[in-house]
């Protein structure tokens, strides 16, 4: 109540204010037939008796006809709620405060929605008014805890640990590879700044200017179109070291984040868990594996190499070539027909990939097309090596090795969606299962021509100290020091040592990655000048504290989200610019026809 004009807020009241004189501050969330009205504001509800004299009538006539959502002033007298009447659900549900002058500090019109968590509301509606969805309970709490979480993670890296903050530039220069960058034009023909994906480039920089630790928490932009569940604009708790190595970053995060882990949120566990990419692809099917249930991938290819069945022998003959499964518990009993059937369905349209089911009977016996290829003692074996119950179903996958273990760690996260949805509790939603993947991949064929090689990462990635020797002879098979850190199956954080040799970057991006080296030329310079040691990390706030919070999406940690189309559906941007606007950037718009005719009508 600092530097405020309120004496207290709607949240504090209690049986030890009673017989104070208080004024209060709010919004009016309820009203009752002019007897009685609640009122709301960032700390909590406080119930207002409206007197009924006639010596207050005008009171009582201003407070009853004021329109719900109107901002009001109260002064009046606390006092204990008559017996039998208090509210145990509410912090403030031993007083009321009888009121004895008000002010209606501006009336709210008709409201496209109530301000009510209950109630639904579509997430348009709620983005064109995000001011008003800003009020309701669930974001005042995402917001205050996201601020309070920020300020801890401050108190550890800056108090504890000697960081230093430092704001890098908005305004910069493309980066080759990684995500696509938005544009900003210049004044001088034709040149434009691009918006940093990540202070990336600059936190090294840091690093080559002495600085040791540096802490930020970074805006960062990244032009990728309609993607559900992804911001343009984001923001990241980015760190940088000198003379680290990935060990070091691993213990720094795990004491950050348990130094800013909210109390009503539990204890986290360190050290956390790790495997490798290998592992986590081989286990689960993908480089970010949820570990709150098992449903691992099973390797059965040399049970099944010693069979006659020939789609399984056409797979083990290929260099990569693998038999998979995953075992569904009580699949038979809450998965229907078509469930399997668009489990199937799912990994033939997204990954090209067929899978054969074998369900476990009543009777322990198997029900699968499989079953004619394996005598007797062969399906036991299987049911042994599958450890298969009853009502059991097994999903299994022939193929190429990652092609097999994408699919099957795809239909391992859709069939535990199944079985939730059927009414089995397979992952806690209140446990947190932080593990970090490291041993990535270097590099990786491009999608559009796998001839060509692309930074699994970042080109500034360095590689593992043991693989250093096939970064020049056999560049696939160079794994790299990168590490990310996964929360309950989502990527919260990814980092890096990075190169500080400035012949090894260039190598990187010249031979390897075939890029124009002239365009990062500020960066392999600075390397040439003592460029230390160094490494560090990124850990997605949104995410993270979407994650924290339970929210269905990150816009719901977000004050001012855009939406999945990247639009800012309140503002309405981005918009139309005049022509004359657009002149000294040296810019025309071409418009296509249609564009042209409707702007016209």
């Amino acid at each position: 109540n600092s530097f405020v004009t309120r004496t207290n807020t709607c949240g504090e009241l209690s049986s030890a204010h009673v017989g104070q004189e208080v004024t209060l501050y709010g919004w009016i969330q309820y009203q009752r037939q002019g007897l009685f009205l609640v009122l709301r504001d960032f700390h909590g509800l406080t119930q207002i008796i409206i007197p009924q004299d006639e010596a207050h009538s005008h009171l009582k006539k201003l407070l009853s006809d004021a329109p719900v959502e109107s901002v009001v002033r109260v002064t009046g007298i606390v006092s204990p709620r008559p017996p039998g009447q208090e509210n145990p659900k509410m912090p403030t549900g031993d007083i009321e405060v009888k009121a004895e002058t008000a002010e209606i500090l501006n009336s709210c019109k008709k409201l496209p929605f109530e301000i009510k968590d209950f109630i639904k509301k579509s997430e348009a509606l709620r983005m064109q008014y995000r001011y008003l969805d800003l009020r309701s309970f669930q974001l005042q709490y995402n917001l205050r805890l996201r601020s309070q979480i920020v300020m801890r993670m401050r108190e550890y890296l800056c108090n504890l640990h000697g960081f230093v903050d430092v704001e890098t530039p908005t305004l910069f220069k493309r980066t080759p590879g990684g995500a696509k960058e938005f544009l900003v034009p210049s004044r001088e023909a034709g040149k434009f700044y691009s918006l940093p994906q990540s202070p990336q480039q600059f936190k090294q920089l840091l690093m080559v200017g002495g600085l040791d630790r540096y802490f930020q928490v970074a805006r960062c932009y990244r032009d990728e179109g309609s993607r559900p569940d992804r911001q343009p604009e984001f923001t990241q708790i980015d760190v940088e070291m000198s003379f680290v190595d990935q060990a070091g970053i691993q213990r720094l995060i795990e004491g950050l984040l348990q130094y800013s882990w909210p109390e009503e949120r539990g204890s986290i566990t360190t050290p956390f868990p790790s495997m490798t990419y290998e592992e986590a692809l081989a286990d689960y099917g993908t480089d970010k594996p949820d570990t709150r249930f098992g449903m691992k991938i099973v390797d059965i290819s040399a049970f099944l190499r010693r069979s006659d069945i020939r789609f399984v022998q056409n797979a083990l003959s290929y260099p990569d070539g693998t038999v998979k499964a995953i075992r569904i518990p009580q699949g038979a009993r809450y998965l229907k027909n078509k469930d399997l059937e668009s489990l199937k369905e799912s990994a033939k349209s997204q990954f090209n990939q067929e899978i054969m089911e074998i369900i476990c009977r009543p009777d322990g016996s198997l029900k699968s097309l499989l079953t004619k290829f394996l005598g007797e003692k062969q399906q036991s074996e299987l049911i042994q090596a599958l450890n298969m119950q009853v009502d059991d179903v097994v999903l299994l996958a022939a193929g190429e090795h990652k092609q097999v273990c994408s699919a099957l760690g795809s239909l391992r996260l859709e069939s535990a969606d199944l079985l939730e949805a059927s009414g089995l509790v397979l992952r806690d939603p209140a446990a947190f299962h932080f593990l970090w993947v490291v041993d990535f991949p270097l590099f990786l064929p491009k999608e559009e021509n796998p001839t060509e090689l692309e930074s699994a990462h970042h080109p500034f990635t360095a590689p593992h100290p043991s693989d250093i020797s096939l970064l020049y002879s056999d560049p696939t098979k160079v794994r790299s020091q990168h590490y990310d850190l996964v929360l309950n199956g989502n990527e919260v954080g990814g980092g890096s040592i990075r190169i500080h040799s400035a012949e090894q970057q260039r190598f990187v991006l010249e031979e390897v990655l075939k890029e124009d080296s002239e365009v990062l030329s500020h960066l392999l310079e600075a390397l040439e000048y003592g460029a230390p040691p160094h490494g560090g990390i990124a850990l997605g706030l949104d995410r993270l504290i979407s994650l924290i919070v339970d929210a269905p999406s990150i816009r719901d940690v977000i004050a001012f989200p855009k939406s999945f189309r990247g639009r800012d559906l309140m503002g309405n941007a981005p918009d139309y610019v005049t022509p004359e606007e657009l002149e000294p950037y040296h810019i025309q718009v071409s418009w296509p026809l249609a564009e042209k005719e409707a702007k016209k009508s």
